[in-house]
């Protein structure tokens, strides 16, 4: 298997590496990956396993992202590796999000295969989806600057848990991005997700301050994160940072991977979510997957 030294690492003693791309920092021993699966120890190198191979490539509407307000009605070449630096639990795609790289066949694809391919297509810009990007943070870094040399858009879309140093480093390239807010809740995102609510905020406000466009989706889980006051909390937190205008996507939950046992959300939960939403000054919010 070809590997790419990644970028965002430290040595400890022995053979022992710190991954610093996302909060996890991991402690990976020799011949061992991080959280993600994808970014292995080997002999003290830190090494992403999923360099130029993506495992998915489609041609999508820009609107699936989802992307309402940035450049509606053009398409946009999707591109994914394996990998993801959660575990939720209700993860649509964890066929590819929570599998290994030698468990999902895969393309073999340089970042100047892909931006060919883009162009080829006649596809005006390049989404990084259906997995976590971040976790690939130096595939989608290379191909995002060729992209960016040819006149083509950059579009993340992502849970946002990363570092600010390699965020501050990809947001140069990055035009537009959808950010899964899962929750309100420190303690949610820790029991459903496997991580924290604070750098999600953190890479938010950051891609705000780096001028990229914004939306922001929420999958309303019954009995998960439907509480209305946690809702009203995330709006208004929004509202407060400058935010109002970002697209905010609230999306039907239908039962997923370990979440089988949970009913879809009920329509008139996410009518109530968007009457919250608007009633805290949100401007512009959609219900997705109905």
């Amino acid at each position: 298997m070809k590997t790419y030294e990644c970028r965002y690492y430290r040595r400890l003693e022995g053979d022992t590496v710190e991954c610093l791309l996302c909060p996890h920092h991991c402690r990976i021993a020799n011949g061992r990956t991080g959280v993600c699966r994808s970014r292995r120890n080997r002999e003290g190198v830190l090494v992403s396993e999923v360099y130029a191979r993506p495992c998915a490539l489609a041609i999508d509407p820009i609107e699936k992202k989802p992307l309402y307000h940035f450049h509606p009605g053009t398409k946009c070449l999707s591109i994914a590796c394996t990998g993801c630096n959660f575990r939720c639990l209700n993860c649509q795609n964890h066929d590819i999000s929570q599998a290994a790289p030698h468990e999902v066949d895969a393309y073999d694809l340089s970042p100047e295969d892909v931006v060919e391919l883009c162009l080829k297509h006649h596809c005006p810009g390049i989404a990084y989806t259906y997995t976590e990007p971040l976790t690939y943070i130096e595939y989608v870094m290379d191909t995002a600057r060729l992209a960016h040399a040819q006149g083509l858009w950059n579009i993340l879309v992502s849970a946002g848990y990363v570092c600010q140093e390699p965020l501050t480093d990809l947001l140069a390239y990055i035009d537009a991005a959808n950010i899964d807010l899962k929750s309100f809740s420190d303690d949610i995102y820790q029991r459903v997700s496997g991580g924290h609510l604070s750098p999600v905020l953190d890479t938010i406000l950051a891609m705000r301050d780096a001028g990229v466009w914004i939306e922001l989706t929420n999958l309303v889980i019954p009995g998960v994160n439907d509480d209305r006051e946690m809702i009203r909390r995330m709006c208004r937190w929004l509202v407060d940072n400058g935010l109002a205008d970002a697209p905010f996507h609230f999306s039907r939950f239908f039962p997923r991977y370990k979440m089988k046992d949970i009913a879809p959300t009920p329509l008139q939960t996410l009518k109530a979510a968007k009457e919250i939403a608007l009633d805290e000054g949100l401007r512009r919010v959609y219900l997705g997957n109905v």
